[in-house]
């Protein structure tokens, strides 16, 4: 049985509540929490495996340029 190898960018946000974010832009409805960053970090690996086998989509990876964060008044 051959495994292919993707490599997916993975998104960690820290929430009001100090609790860590991660999520997978790629995947749809791919994310999960922890209360520390390798926590949520072995949790995503997870989600993403479930989500990948349940996916009946083939889903490619895009390529990561960078993050920026923009300041906007309202």
């Amino acid at each position: 049985m051959k495994h292919e190898v993707l490599n997916f960018t993975v998104l960690i946000e820290q929430d009001e509540d100090g609790i860590y974010v991660a999520r997978v832009p790629d995947i749809p409805g791919c994310h999960t929490q922890g209360k520390t960053v390798e926590q949520a970090m072995e949790r995503i690996r997870e989600a993403m495996q479930v989500c990948l086998e349940a996916d009946t989509e083939e889903i490619i990876p895009m390529k990561f340029i960078g993050v920026q964060q923009l300041e906007v008044k309202v």
